[in-house]
């Protein structure tokens, strides 16, 4: 059998066997049926939800955030070094060719040589092309090259997740500072209200209708609502500034749009067939850890085994640089080299080792991402349903509030009762109405979390807006 006969043989061997464990989807336990069943909500789980808020100042902060927030150029370069590595990788599945070329004088003493005179100076000139091949005959090669490629999507997939906690992030942020507005308003007028009050409890004391009692429980009501005006401007100026930082600029102010009273809330999507749901970003990302981790068994096993390297080379040589490209000067070289292991001292089984453990670990996290998702689309739809509940019963408490001061006004006009109960009814108003803000501001928050809990194709939609580069598909890796 010759030479090339066996050459012919190696490389038909290869891309014939694969060392290593094939990827098979593990199992998913999903729930039978959600707390909160529907239909399909596959088309609300899609939409740009934060469009249905109709708040033209949202959806510009959204946009700006996509485009400008540092955390996502950090992603979208971590997803072209990851793309660098694949091509890199898939690159040892081929030839590599280098050219080469040299050029030496030596000069050499007679006397050293023991011949006695001067011997003429040598030239030697070389230009060619020299070939290295490591023949994938187990398959460690393209393990390798599936690690990579999965490494990538995963990459993408981290960038997705970036985009959904960014638009959730933002959009929450400015619910956030939109209540933090709305209770400023509240408190304003409640000092208002409150400076009034204050200014007839003292005509009333210095007409003697009035003990100086009432007018300091006035001068103290009053104080403590005006001492929490700097604290909402405090916060008001912090969620500011974390609104910047997603948006990507430096601290400033924010522009606004509707009122937290006047926002749209966004569909509620009551449940999702769990194949929707675990599309999320994040899923998408630890499977395609799992799939990495597994091909790397292939690769740490492919150690065991002995690798074929094919190397030649070719082009001309001469002892005269001029006469390098001379016809007939030619030269060529070709051979193969076969190495395996013999003794490692336990490395390669511990690199095994390692690469099962990663991989055991790696199915453990896809598995516990799958539960967190499933947990967090629950709790997301009982969070707004009862936050929901919870504001409807607030406004209906501000309401009685807002008659109880209404009649504690008139009793003590008329001499029935104490200041103490003016205050007391004002005070009460008061913490209603911020509660009330609050609960606003939650069911607005819960329904952002619950869009985030899903994922859906509003990831893409995102991306597109800002547009980013599409993802690539799993056939670019063949």
């Amino acid at each position: 059998m010759n030479k090339l006969t066996v050459l012919a043989i190696a490389i038909n061997l290869t891309g014939c066997f694969t060392i290593g464990p094939d990827y098979q989807k593990p199992q998913i336990e999903a729930p039978k049926q959600w707390r909160f069943a529907a239909a399909d909500a596959r088309e609300t789980a899609n939409l740009p939800w934060w469009e249905q808020l109709n708040d033209p100042a949202l959806n510009r902060l959204v946009e700006q955030a996509i485009a400008n927030n540092l955390d996502l150029k950090i992603a979208i370069a971590n997803v072209e070094q990851f793309m660098g590595v694949y091509g890199a990788t898939r690159a040892n599945l081929f030839p590599q060719i280098f050219g080469q070329g040299g050029y030496d004088r030596q000069q050499t003493s007679g006397e050293a040589l023991g011949l006695g005179g001067k011997i003429p100076d040598t030239d030697s000139a070389q230009l060619g092309a020299v070939m290295f091949w490591e023949l994938d005959v187990w398959g460690q090669l393209r393990r390798a090259k599936e690690a990579a490629g999965a490494d990538l999507l995963a990459q993408e997939s981290a960038r997705n997740t970036v985009v959904l906690t960014l638009v959730s992030s933002v959009a929450q942020t400015y619910i956030t500072l939109r209540a933090l507005d709305r209770s400023l308003e509240i408190t304003h007028k409640t000092v208002a209200s409150l400076t009034e009050e204050n200014r007839i409890a003292k005509a009333r004391f210095n007409m003697g209708f009035a003990s100086e009692i009432e007018v300091s429980q006035s001068d103290s009501e009053l104080e403590r609502r005006r001492a929490l005006i700097p604290s909402y401007e405090q916060q008001i100026a912090q969620a500011e500034h974390a609104l910047s930082l997603l948006l990507g600029k430096p601290p400033g102010p924010i522009d606004r749009g509707l009122t937290l009273d006047n926002l749209s809330p966004p569909a509620v999507p009551a449940g999702l067939p769990s194949e929707q749901l675990i599309r999320r970003p994040d899923i998408q990302q630890a499977e395609q850890n799992l799939i990495a981790a597994n091909a790397r068994i292939g690769v740490a096993r492919g150690e065991y085994f002995p690798k074929v390297r094919l190397t030649g080379d070719v082009g001309q040589a001469s002892i005269e640089l001029a006469q390098l490209f001379t016809p007939g000067a030619n030269f060529w070289t070709i051979g193969g080299r076969l190495l395996g292991p013999i003794f490692t001292a336990g490395r390669v089984a511990g690199q095994v080792q390692a690469a099962e453990a990663a991989q055991q670990a790696a199915l453990a996290g896809y598995q516990k991402s799958i539960l967190a998702a499933f947990r967090e689309f629950e709790d997301g739809l009982i969070s707004s349903a009862k936050s929901n509940e919870r504001q409807s019963t607030q406004a209906r408490r501000v309401e009685a509030l807002q008659n109880y001061l209404r009649l504690s006004k008139i009793r003590y006009d008329e001499g029935y009762t104490s200041y103490l109960e003016v205050l007391d009814a004002l005070r009460q108003y008061y913490e209603g109405q911020i509660e009330l803000v609050q609960a606003r501001s939650d069911t607005f928050t819960s329904l952002i979390q619950l869009y985030r809990a899903m994922g859906g194709g509003w990831v893409v939609a995102a991306e597109q807006k800002a547009q980013l580069p599409e993802p690539k598909p799993a056939s670019m890796f063949p």
